[in-house]
C-alpha cells in the first residue's frame, strides 16, 4: 500500500494517454474490519463479484492475513482514530459479542486470497529474473555435512494420517455434527454445508494428546541436542487450526509455568494462542504478575536455546504467532545455510519443528540434500516453477469456516441432509476425537481440478519442462485426488509430454537433482504446497519470492496478478516509521502489470495497452540489468527511487518503439525530461531518509501523511502530474 502511494501515479500518468483506466480497491485489514461493520464500502466484496467477469483485470498486492495479535493492535488504531468497531471478542457470551466475532472471524486470516482466487495460479520466474540472479548471485550459507539441522514432525495422530475422503457424486448439503461419547444429544458444528457434483470432500483431526506428546519431546531433544528450538507453522492462512497448535508449542516450552498459574492466565485472558510477547504484555496488570514473570524466565532458562526472530529486541519465536510463517522462515533458514538466530545474535542449528506432517517432508529433503551435496548455486541452477490448485476456496485454505476445537470427547460426523447421492441421514466421513483434538473439513469442486489439470498440460508443453503432480498416496485426499488426475489426463493432448505423479518427497527429491543440473521442473501441487513451494525454490533460485510473475487465470476469462509474497512486510514498514526507508521492491508489481496490460489488450481490444505493456517489461529488464532495485540500508536507492528509476526506463522505451507513434511523441519529452532532471530526482529522494517518518497510522495511514512520505521529490512528480 506505501509503495502504491509512489507507484500509483506513475502507473495513472503512462496509462492514461493509452485509453487505459487504472482503479484502486482497498483489501487491507483496516479496510475490512471497517467493511464488516459497515463503516466503509466493501471493496474485497466488489472484487469478489467482479473475478466472475471474463473482462476483470485485477493486480493484487500482499495483503495482511492477520493473525489474533494483529487484528487486536488494528482495532485499537481503529478505535483511537474515532471509529465505533467494538473490540476483539475472545470468548463471547453475548449475543452482541458473537455477532462482532463472527465478523472478525471473516475479516482474519486469509480472507482476501479464497474471495478473489476464482482461478489457479500459474507462477514462475520471468527470464528476465532468472537471468538477473545467475549474473548476479545473491549470497547462500554454506551447508556442512555435519550440520545437526534436521525436521521434526509427528508419526501418528496429526492431520496427514487421520484424512479419510470422499467424493460426492452430486449436489447437496451436509451437515457436521458430533455426537458425544457420553450419550447426549448431537452437538451441531456446521448447520449446512452445500457441495456440488463431483465435489472432493474431506475430514481429519490433530490429536490434542499426540500433539502435547510430540512437542513436550522436541524440548528435550533441542535441548539435549543444544540446538535451536524453531515453530514452523502457517497461523495467518491456516487462520484456525494453527494458532491453536501454536498455543500448544507456547504452553510445551513454558511447562511450568501452565502448570501453576495456566487457570489465572486463562481467567486473565492471556492466552497462549496469542503468543509469549502478548501474555508478558498482559501481566503488569496481574496480582500475581511477578511471579509469573519469574516462572516463564526460569522455564525458558531450563528449556532449549529459543530461535529469535530479533535478537536485538528479544523476540524469540514463540512471541507472536504471525511472526514464523513456515513458507517463509524453512527456505530462509535453507538458504541461510541450515542456521537460525540465537539470543546473542549469532547463527546456529536448529530443530525446525513442524507438527503435521502433510509437507514436512518436503522440508526435511531440501536439507538431507544440502547436507549430502552442499549449498545450490543461483548462477547454475534451473528453477521449479508451479501449477497450484488453489481456485473456489480449495483444500486446506477453504477450512476455516469447517474448523473446530472439539470440546468433549465423540464422533464428529458429516452426514448427509438431502441430495449428495446418498439417503438423508447417510455418514460419510466419521471420526472419534478426544476434547482438545482440532477437528476439520475441507472441500474442492471438481470444475477446479479439472481447470487445474489443463493448465499443468499447458504449461508442460508450453516449456517443455516435465509436470510432476505431487500427491502423497498415504493421504486420503491426495490418493483421491491422484485417481481424477489420472482421469483427467486422458481428456488432454499429453503426446511428447513428462507428466508424472510422484509423493512429495519423491518429487522434491526429483526436483532438486533436475535443479543443479540446471533443469526446470513444473511442481504441479495442492493449494498449501502451492504456497510453501513458490517460496521454497524462489527463495534458493532468485533471493525472494516476491521476484516472481504470478498468473491466475480466473475460471471465467478474467485475470487476477498477483505481486509478491508480503511476510516481510512489518519489517519493511518499520524501517520506514524509524528511518524514513522502504527497501520494499515492486519488481512483482511491474511484472504483474504488464502481464495485466496484455490482458486488457486482450479483452478489449486496446492495442496500446500491449504497447505499455511491452515497454514495461524491457523497462524492468534494464531495471534489473542496471541494478537499480532497492538496496537495504539508508543512503541507497530505496522503493521510490526504484520507481523514479522504472519511470525513466519505461518513458524511454515508450519514446523509442515505432509501434505506436503517437504514444512515442507523448513520452519522448517525458523521458527527456526526467533523463535530464534524473540526478535531481534521486538526490531528492536520498535527501528525506534517515529522520522518523510520520505516516499517520500503521494499520489506517493517512492518505495526505502516506502521499508525502512516499512522494518527497517536488521534481519528479511534476513531471509526473503534469503527464
Amino acid at each position: 500500500m506505501l509503495a502504491t502511494h509512489s507507484f500509483l501515479p506513475v502507473v495513472e500518468a503512462f496509462t492514461r494517454p493509452a485509453g487505459v483506466s487504472v482503479g484502486t480497491a482497498d483489501i487491507s485489514l483496516a479496510g475490512r474490519i471497517l467493511a464488516a461493520f459497515d463503516l466503509a464500502e466493501d471493496d474485497l466484496g466488489r472484487l469478489g463479484s467482479l473475478t466472475q467477469s471474463p473482462s476483470a483485470t485485477i493486480v493484487k498486492l500482499p495483503n495482511i492475513s492477520a493473525s489474533v495479535p494483529q487484528l487486536k493492535a488494528a482495532v485499537k488504531e481503529l478505535q483511537a482514530a474515532g471509529y465505533a468497531v467494538p473490540d476483539y471478542p475472545d470468548s463471547p457470551s453475548t449475543d452482541a459479542e458473537r455477532d462482532a466475532r463472527a465478523r472478525y472471524d471473516a475479516v482474519k486470516g486469509s480472507a482476501v486470497n479464497p474471495v478473489l482466487r476464482e482461478g489457479n495460479s500459474d507462477r514462475r520466474a520471468p527470464g528476465a529474473v532468472k537471468a538477473y540472479a545467475r549474473s548476479h548471485p545473491h549470497s547462500m550459507g554454506a551447508w556442512s555435512a555435519d550440520s545437526r539441522t534436521r525436521v521434526a514432525t509427528m508419526s501418528e495422530g496429526d492431520f496427514r494420517h487421520n484424512e479419510t475422503s470422499v467424493v460426492v457424486p452430486e449436489a447437496g448439503t451436509l451437515r457436521i455434527q458430533e455426537h458425544p461419547a457420553d450419550g447426549g444429544e448431537p452437538i451441531v458444528l456446521r448447520e449446512s454445508l452445500p457441495v456440488t457434483a463431483g465435489e472432493v470432500v474431506d475430514a481429519t483431526h490433530m490429536s490434542a494428546t499426540a500433539l502435547d506428546a510430540f512437542l513436550a519431546e522436541q524440548v528435550r531433544a533441542a535441548k539435549a541436542d543444544d540446538v535451536l528450538l524453531s515453530v514452523h507453522l502457517k497461523a495467518t492462512m491456516m487462520k484456525v487450526s494453527d494458532p491453536l497448535i501454536f498455543g500448544h508449542a507456547v504452553r510445551a516450552a513454558l511447562p511450568g509455568t501452565f502448570a501453576t498459574y495456566g487457570e489465572e492466565l486463562a481467567e486473565a485472558g492471556l492466552r497462549p494462542e496469542d503468543g509469549l510477547g502478548a501474555i508478558l504484555a498482559g501481566l503488569d496488570g496481574l496480582a500475581s504478575g511477578q511471579r509469573i514473570r519469574d516462572s516463564i524466565e526460569n522455564d525458558l532458562a531450563q528449556g532449549p536455546r529459543l530461535n529469535m526472530v530479533d535478537s536485538d529486541r528479544g523476540v524469540t519465536n514463540l512471541h507472536v504467532p504471525s511472526d514464523v510463517i513456515i513458507d517463509a522462515s524453512m527456505p530462509a533458514m535453507i538458504r541461510g545455510g541450515g542456521k537460525l538466530w540465537d539470543a546473542d545474535g549469532d547463527k546456529a542449528d536448529t530443530l525446525a519443528v513442524i507438527p503435521d506432517s502433510s509437507y514436512a517432508g518436503v522440508y526435511e529433503a531440501v536439507i538431507e540434500d544440502c547436507k549430502a551435496n552442499g549449498a545450490l548455486d543461483p548462477t547454475t541452477m534451473g528453477t521449479v516453477p508451479n501449477v497450484g490448485l488453489m481456485a473456489r476456496k480449495a483444500e486446506e485454505y477453504g477450512s476455516h469456516d469447517k474448523t473446530f476445537l472439539i470440546e468433549v470427547p465423540g464422533t464428529v460426523e458429516v452426514v448427509v441432509v438431502d441430495g449428495a447421492g446418498s439417503p438423508a441421514g447417510t455418514v460419510l466421513l466419521s471420526d472419534e476425537v478426544e476434547a482438545g483434538d482440532i477437528w476439520r473439513a475441507c472441500q474442492t469442486q471438481d470444475a477446479p481440478i479439472r481447470d487445474w489439470v489443463h493448465l499443468a498440460v499447458t504449461r508442460a508443453r508450453a516449456t517443455g519442462a516435465p509436470a510432476v503432480f505431487w500427491l502423497d498416496p498415504e493421504r486420503g485426499h491426495d490418493a483421491v485426488i491422484t485417481g481424477l488426475v489420472r482421469k483427467y489426463l486422458q481428456d488432454e493432448d499429453t503426446e511428447g509430454l513428462d507428466i508424472r505423479v510422484l509423493d512429495p518427497v519423491a518429487a522434491t527429491r526429483l526436483s532438486l537433482e533436475r535443479i543443479r543440473r540446471g533443469e526446470d521442473t513444473i511442481s504441479v501441487t495442492g493449494n498449501v504446497l502451492r504456497d510453501y513451494n513458490t517460496d521454497l525454490f524462489p527463495i534458493l533460485e532468485v533471493g525472494t519470492s516476491a521476484k516472481m510473475l504470478s498468473v491466475v487465470p480466473l475460471m471465467n476469462g478474467g485475470g487476477l496478478y498477483e505481486t509478491g509474497a508480503g511476510g516481510s512486510a512489518p519489517k519493511h514498514v518499520r524501517q520506514l516509521l524509524e528511518e524514513d526507508y522502504l527497501r520494499w521492491d515492486s519488481l512483482g508489481e511491474f511484472l504483474a502489470l504488464a502481464e495485466a496490460l496484455r490482458h486488457v489488450a486482450e479483452v478489449s481490444g486496446n492495442a496500446r495497452a500491449t504497447v505499455l505493456a511491452d515497454a514495461l517489461d524491457a523497462a524492468t529488464t534494464t531495471l534489473l540489468e542496471e541494478n537499480r532495485s532497492p538496496e537495504r540500508r539508508v543512503g541507497g536507492i530505496d522503493n521510490r527511487g526504484s520507481h523514479a528509476w522504472l519511470a525513466l526506463y519505461w518513458a524511454t522505451e515508450l519514446a523509442t518503439q515505432a509501434s505506436d507513434t503517437e504514444l512515442a511523441a507523448v513520452f519522448a519529452p517525458v523521458a527527456e525530461r526526467i533523463k535530464a532532471d534524473n540526478e535531481q530526482i534521486q538526490a531528492e529522494l536520498v535527501a528525506v531518509q534517515g529522520h522518523p517518518a510520520d505516516i499517520g497510522g500503521y494499520y489506517l495511514p493517512t492518505d495526505e501523511l502516506a502521499d508525502a512520505v512516499m512522494r518527497p521529490s517536488a521534481t519528479f512528480n511534476a513531471v509526473i502530474d503534469a503527464l
